[in-house]
């Protein structure tokens, strides 16, 4: 059951997307994405790992397929998005499962682990921050705009940009491996972000991010106490999420498995087969496959 599958099911009345892949019997990994794009970040890894698990990589409300009410028709928090999420991992009768966490995916399935310590098997991290030593200056406009939204919108809003989102793509990687990055994924995250009112929704989750700092203890607590396996994989020249923010996981995870890669943001880009290879041999190891 190596073929990716793509499914719609409505949760809370919203239609929310998402992939599958692998044979449900077998452990599931959820595989939750980041800005500005979509489970389509997920593409080429589900078949990669599809043979030896069950995946699940959802789109959030406003974001890929998923449904994208108005932002003064939802509630676009962090603390809603874990909420639908956890919702479709019920209805899909998925009860215990590994996160992938990236970017935006971090609060959200950190939300669920520390409030479901049970449920959560492992966690990998790829970008997927939890500490105040992985903001970069990066977040100096977004800290801005949500301490003073309308004295910075026009700042955050550069932010939704072509070149921005082409940016978080580019920067970082090495000259040799600029080419393993397909034009389609900036092109398509870029599709999404034009539709007319996404940019409203971002700008309110531009926001909201800083209320995840309020659960960054909630978060460390939960490492220090349960010791979930952990697989560290991080781009070392990300500009978005630093290094730092990466290593800085040892400090209450000391059996955490850290790997610094040559690569930007979205390291699965350009360092596919390499985190499907390490993925592979830290959930053989912590949950059988």
């Amino acid at each position: 059951m190596t073929a990716v599958r793509h499914n719609t099911v409505e949760i809370q009345g919203l239609p929310v997307f998402y992939r599958e892949a692998g044979d449900p019997s077998k452990p599931t990994l959820v595989l939750l994405h980041g800005f500005p794009t979509s489970s389509a970040m997920f593409r080429n890894l589900l078949p990669e790992l599809a043979a030896d698990y069950h995946l699940i990589a959802p789109d959030h409300i406003g974001f890929g397929q998923s449904a994208m009410p108005a932002a003064q028709a939802f509630d676009y928090t962090f603390e809603k998005l874990t909420e639908i999420t956890l919702e479709l991992l019920d209805t899909l009768g998925i009860e215990r499962f590994a996160l992938y966490i990236q970017d935006y995916g971090a609060p959200i399935g950190l939300r669920i682990a520390a409030r479901n310590p049970a449920r959560v098997t492992a966690l990998i991290t790829q970008s997927g921050n939890a500490y105040l030593e992985g903001f970069t200056p990066f977040w100096e406009v977004l800290f801005a705009h949500a301490d003073d939204r309308a004295a910075h919108e026009a700042q955050a809003r550069e932010l939704l940009t072509a070149d921005a989102t082409k940016w978080q793509y580019t920067h970082g990687v090495p000259a040799e491996r600029l080419a393993l990055i397909s034009p389609d994924t900036w092109t398509l995250d870029q599709h999404y972000l034009d539709r007319p009112g996404n940019k409203e929704i971002q700008l309110d989750l531009f926001a909201d991010y800083k209320v995840n700092l309020d659960g960054y203890p909630d978060f460390q607590k939960y490492f220090a106490e349960h010791r979930p396996p952990v697989l560290i994989t991080w781009g070392e020249h990300d500009e978005i999420f630093g290094p730092d923010g990466a290593r800085a996981f040892l400090r209450d995870l000391p059996e955490a498995e850290l790997h610094l890669l040559d690569a930007g943001h979205f390291a699965l880009e350009t360092h596919g087969p390499e985190i499907a290879a390490l993925i592979r041999d830290f959930l053989g190891r912590h949950l059988g496959g």
